[in-house]
């Protein structure tokens, strides 16, 4: 008898799955507004430079004249963000491309800038002034985010085999709590920078440790369905991302919104109930024994329940017992032939998706003025790709669905190099498309991984591969930077890596209707 056959009899997919999937699940909600919510926070509003303290720029309608006289102007006659005249030029208009020989000397904007609020209320762009020579800068906090997301899959993925799935969830939930909150009253921007890196290891631990735990308390059937609504989840939050920073546009009360529900997700999080395959395999029966148990009496299979004992399940179970005896590094993962192949396929992988999912939704402002508007479009387009990939999923193959959305995202993303930049709403449509297969593929690889490695290493095998994950997604702003060399060499960059992670999917096993395997062994048998 196999571990999926004791849940079946303990009540298979019953209240407490349900119950408990539902209680992880909804923290998901939130963990997705914080790994985009830069979007708003970091929002670049209008700006221009402030006239000297000496200009006249007084209410009585000669002051906007005033302030037209110390600010060049561009082609369609607004201000320029980043120089102003050393000495007002009344009556003249100078574009960028005019300045070095115009008789009207710029200099750089020594007293500050003036920001359009009529959006964005206050972001940490206005606040800290992270335009013109200190715009790199504005990025440095997704980075510094991004960089926290990395580490975080690397020490939470090993800790979570060690320590469970339960311990390291509880601590994630506090963590983000404290440290969200916290970020949303730091005095100055390196503070926020270290609040974010803190934040992104938290959360990193959270979306792996709640997609585990789950899975491993579902019957075979189920995966897949598991795997489709956490995605789903993460879905929605973007809605909720752009509904909360609509109604609370100031960058500090956005952040503390996100971020206290996590302390109510911290105190129910004790509620939750261990992983008892997690617990069998490291050898202790008798709290897997009072954990099936306890499972059995709430899903209404108290019975059945009772004809568990110590005997049954060191007879059961005993293949998942001996699996306590071995212990696994990720540097197995690279030492053990038969993980070397899955570790290079599945962290190429995890590469492609991230690091073309963050170069389309990191920069919500390039495709509209109204970006309330894109954040729901970008959110609305993954329901119909997850619930497509979930068909592909469950009906016809991991494999073929994980392929599919990684080719398709790719061939989209270049063949929007070839459309005219005119043509806004094509390239925008083919934008949606390209970000709706990829939101799949993270759905997809999340499954994919956790059904490929065995238990003894499966939490260290999701956290490597969300580790080259984070390391797409930091890897992904640097290569707008190749644009200053050949305008099209981003979108070039952008479109191959996601075709190159397709085709590399071909080499993997298929696992559809497949046991979970628990040991090396038993997967180098397979």
């Amino acid at each position: 008898m196999t571990f999926n056959d004791i849940l079946l009899q303990v009540g298979g997919v019953g209240r407490f799955q349900w119950v408990q999937f539902t209680l992880v699940v909804i923290p998901m909600l939130l963990l997705s507004s914080h790994n985009t919510a830069q979007n708003f926070t970091a929002a670049i509003p209008g700006h221009h430079c402030r006239p000297p303290p000496s200009a006249n720029l007084s209410g009585d309608g000669t002051g906007a004249e005033e302030l037209r006289a110390w600010l060049p102007q561009d082609e369609q006659g607004r201000p320029v963000s980043c120089r102003r005249f050393t000495a007002p030029q009344r009556g003249l208009h100078w574009s960028n491309d005019t300045w070095p020989n115009a008789t009207g000397a710029t200099e750089p904007c020594v007293d500050g800038w003036t920001y359009d609020h009529s959006t964005f209320p206050a972001t940490i762009v206005t606040e800290w002034d992270l335009v013109c020579g200190h715009r790199a800068l504005r990025q440095l906090g997704q980075s510094f985010f991004m960089s926290g997301v990395l580490i975080g899959a690397s020490v939470f993925g090993n800790l979570a085999d060690r320590l469970g799935r339960r311990k390291i969830l509880i601590w994630t939930y506090l963590q983000t709590a404290v440290m969200g909150t916290c970020c949303a009253f730091s005095p100055n921007f390196s503070i926020y920078c270290a609040l974010r890196f803190l934040t992104g290891v938290s959360l990193s631990g959270m979306a792996l440790n709640c997609f585990t735990l789950n899975v491993e308390w579902m019957p075979i059937h189920t995966r897949a369905t598991v795997g489709t609504l956490v995605g789903f989840a993460y879905s929605i939050g973007q809605f909720i991302l752009a509904g909360c920073a609509y109604a609370v546009p100031h960058w500090r009360w956005l952040q503390f919104l996100i971020s206290v529900p996590f302390f109510f997700f911290f105190l129910y999080s004790w509620l939750f109930v261990e992983s008892a395959r997690w617990q069998a395999s490291t050898g202790r029966l008798d709290l897997t024994l009072q954990t099936l148990q306890k499972v059995a009496w709430i899903n209404g299979k108290q019975e059945e329940g009772e004809k568990l004992n110590m005997e049954v399940l060191q007879i059961k179970l005993n293949k998942e017992i001996n699996l306590g005896k071995s212990k696994y590094s990720a540097l197995d993962l690279v030492r053990l032939p038969v993980l070397r192949g899955l570790f290079s396929c599945l962290s190429l992988i995890w590469f492609a998706t991230s690091f073309a999912y963050y170069g389309l939704v990191m920069d919500l402002q390039y495709f509209g003025s109204n970006i309330y508007l894109t954040q729901v479009i970008f959110g609305i387009v993954d329901l119909p790709a997850k619930l497509i990939g979930f068909l592909v999923i469950n009906y016809i193959g991991r494999r073929p669905a994980q392929m599919a959305s990684l080719l398709l995202a790719g061939v989209s993303i270049l063949v929007n190099m070839l459309v005219p930049k005119d043509w806004g709403i094509m390239r925008t449509s083919l934008a949606v498309l390209g970000k709706g297969c990829l939101g799949n593929s993270f759905n997809c690889v999340f499954l994919y991984t956790g059904e490929l490695y065995p238990t003894v290493i499966r939490q260290t095998g999701l956290g490597m591969g969300s580790m080259m994950a984070r390391v797409g997604s930091i890897m992904s702003p640097l290569v707008n930077m190749t644009g200053e060399l050949y305008p099209a060499l981003p979108s070039l960059i952008y479109g191959a890596v996601p075709i190159a992670g397709g085709t590399v999917t071909f080499f993997l096993p298929e696992t559809l209707n497949m046991p979970l395997p628990e040991s090396v062994e038993e997967l180098k048998a397979r």
